[in-house]
């Protein structure tokens, strides 16, 4: 990608590769599952021309950053760290950053303006809103009574078990099942059929997809980290929810905005419109301007909308210049 600087910064033990591009305000870009910086490859474009300092790293288990062994080392805690650590690397005088996340890029943007709020100006959220902690349910147990045993965060939790199915796929056939996923609903792995494809059935990409982009995507996980880091995170949402526990209650103070696609599979989460439209969301993020929902976009909504995002973007930071 013409311009992008990339260098590796050495974070809490472990290498972070980093792309940036541009100069001004920072922007910290976090992406999500099965992504990596380059999910992000529009925003750095066009932010980067408006005055900003694009910055978006591959996340601890993704693409050219170092994914640790252990199951452990993927708690909301190593990964906020490792970003706080990286800002004060490369904006040690930037008191305040600006953030923007997707998917688990969104729910870790949340935990940093939780745990650090004094590091964050204002964030920009796609798909995933802030959900609060609840004591009385851990989010596996609750996923399994909804979904049951074939939903996918559930599948996902057995180490080595879906690696294996995905590798029986291949690394191709998953990555474009999932970026394809437009379904306004769960995605179900069954055994010996995840993601409703076989290796053999080919699967049409859209428009704002090219094979291109794809190819960049298999060559990080194939000859890179696997999936096996990234699928790490959702192994770490029973424990997440235990380190939370004192967070119960707490809200966001930090401003936010939010946009979301409309046939997006979280939207269609039980109960998700209505907390995010009916005030909830409002209670828990005070500082939180009106949502946007984008009428037929899925749930990769910057690579499916970069023109509408980035101008939301822009519009939404240029206020905190």
């Amino acid at each position: 990608m013409e311009g992008v600087e990339h260098r590796v910064i050495k974070v809490n033990g472990i290498n972070m590769h980093v792309a940036e591009k541009g100069e001004g305000p920072l922007i910290l870009f976090i992406h999500g599952f099965p992504e990596l910086w380059y999910s992000w490859r529009h925003q750095i474009a066009s932010l980067s021309s408006k005055g900003y300092r694009a910055v978006a790293p591959d996340l601890r288990g993704y693409g050219d950053t170092d994914a640790p062994d252990l199951v452990t080392s993927y708690t909301c805690f190593h990964i906020v760290g490792d970003l706080v650590q990286l800002l004060n690397i490369i904006a040690p005088n930037e008191h305040k950053v600006l953030v923007v996340g997707h998917d688990w890029g969104a729910a870790i943007a949340w935990y940093l303006c939780l745990f650090r709020p004094d590091k964050v100006k204002a964030v920009f959220n796609l798909s995933v809103p802030f959900i609060p902690h609840n004591p009385q349910m851990n989010p596996i147990d609750g996923w399994r009574a909804i979904y049951g045993n074939d939903y996918y965060m559930c599948r996902f939790q057995q180490p080595g078990e879906i690696e294996a199915e995905f590798a029986e796929m291949g690394t191709e056939t998953v990555v474009k099942a999932f970026l394809t996923y437009r379904v306004p609903g769960p995605i179900m792995l069954p055994k010996g059929k995840p993601i409703g494809h076989s290796a053999d059935t080919p699967i049409a990409l859209p428009s704002w997809l090219s094979e291109e982009e794809v190819h960049y995507y298999v060559s990080k996980f194939d000859n890179k980290s696997g999936f096996t880091g990234g699928i790490n995170y959702y192994r770490n949402l029973h424990r997440n929810w235990e380190l939370m526990a004192p967070w119960t209650g707490c809200d966001v103070k930090v401003a936010a905005k939010f946009v979301v696609g409309d046939l997006d599979l979280v939207y269609h989460m039980p109960g998700m419109k209505e907390y995010i439209h009916n005030g909830g969301f409002k209670k828990d993020v005070p500082m939180l301007e009106e949502v946007v929902v984008m009428e037929g976009v899925g749930h990769f909504i910057h690579m499916e909308k970069p023109d509408e995002i980035n101008n939301l973007i822009y519009d939404f930071f240029r206020q905190f210049d």
